[in-house]
């Protein structure tokens, strides 16, 4: 396998640091949120849950691309 491949797969694997990264950040925001103002908790929690699915399909995706250029297929 070529050098190429591994440094491909580790680009993938900053961009799933960075999606952990936005995970973490997204839940942080949402409970200092809902922590000041308890009211809005139905709409943040709405938000949330599609943020949270969109940051962790780029994971996933990430995580595909990187098996892909791993296995050579």
């Amino acid at each position: 396998m070529e050098p190429i491949a591994y440094i491909s797969a580790a680009i993938c694997a900053v961009s799933m640091v960075v999606a952990a990264w936005g995970v973490t950040k997204l839940w942080t925001t949402m409970i200092e949120t809902v922590g000041r103002n308890p009211q809005v908790k139905k709409d943040v929690d709405i938000y949330g849950w599609a943020g949270f699915a969109a940051i962790e399909a780029i994971a996933l995706y990430a995580l595909v691309v990187a098996l892909v250029i791993l296995t050579g297929k």
